[in-house]
C-alpha cells in the first residue's frame, strides 16, 4: 500500500520519539541531512533542480525546540517550531500552523501532517486536508502514525525502538511500516533526558 509521507510518534518502552519517512513515486531522489537541532529533506546530488518542479519536496522535517521534537512533511515544521519557541502551546501551535498553511496546492491536494513529542512523553498529532483539520493528544505511553494518503486519521501502532537510529529504521521498513511501498529516506529524534537525531 502506498501512503506517501508518513510520520509516527509517541513513547516506546525506553524513550520518546518522533519519526518521519519519505515515500515517493514522483520525486524519489531525496535524502535526509542531519544537523545539530534539525533534519532537512533535500534532493540528492545532481537532482537539485527538482525543487523548481515541485516547491514542496525540500524542507526541515524535524526541529528540536528545547524539550520538544517537532516533525512534519513540509515547511510547517518551522512554523510550528517558531510558535512553540514564542511560548504558544503545542496544540495551538499545531492547529494555527496547519490551518494557516493549509493543504499543499499540488495535483493531489496533499495533506500537511505534523506531530510534536516532549521528553516527558506528551505527544500531539495532526493533519489538514482539503476537507478536514485534526489535532489530537495521544494517550500517554502510546504510539501513533498518520500519512498523507490512505491513513489520514491518527492510528495507534506498535513501535519498537531504543534509540534514534532504530526509530528511523523502524518507520523505514519494519513492523507495520514494512507493508507500505516506495520508501526513500527516513529520520527520527529519540530521547529520555535529551534528544538525539538520526537519518537513513
Amino acid at each position: 500500500m502506498y501512503l506517501g509521507r508518513i510520520l509516527a510518534l509517541g513513547t516506546t518502552e525506553t524513550g520518546n520519539f518522533v519519526a518521519y519517512r519519505v515515500s515517493s513515486r514522483s520525486f524519489p531522489n531525496r535524502t535526509a541531512k542531519t544537523f545539530e537541532d534539525r533534519v532537512s529533506i533535500v534532493p540528492t546530488e545532481g537532482n537539485e533542480k527538482d525543487v523548481f518542479k515541485n516547491p514542496y519536496i525540500a524542507y526541515n522535517s524535524i526541529r528540536i525546540i528545547e524539550d520538544k521534537a517537532v516533525v512534519s512533511n513540509g515547511g510547517h515544521t518551522d512554523v510550528i517550531a517558531d510558535k512553540i519557541a514564542s511560548g504558544m502551546s503545542i496544540r495551538d501551535s499545531m492547529a494555527l500552523s496547519l490551518l494557516s498553511m493549509d493543504y499543499e496546492k499540488d495535483d493531489f491536494n496533499t495533506p500537511r501532517i505534523a506531530g510534536v513529542t516532549t521528553l516527558s512523553g506528551d505527544s500531539y498529532i495532526g493533519i489538514v486536508t482539503h476537507e478536514d483539520l485534526i489535532v489530537e493528544k495521544l494517550e500517554k505511553g502510546t504510539c501513533a502514525y498518520i500519512s498523507t494518503y490512505e491513513q489520514i486519521k491518527p492510528k495507534t501502532v506498535k513501535y519498537d525502538a531504543n534509540n534514534a537510529q532504530e526509530a528511523a529504521q523502524y518507520i523505514m521498513d519494519q513492523g507495520k511500516f514494512s507493508e507500505f511501498t516506495n520508501p526513500v529516506t527516513s529520520t527520527a529524534a529519540f530521547g529520555t533526558d535529551k534528544w538525539n537525531l538520526s537519518s537513513i
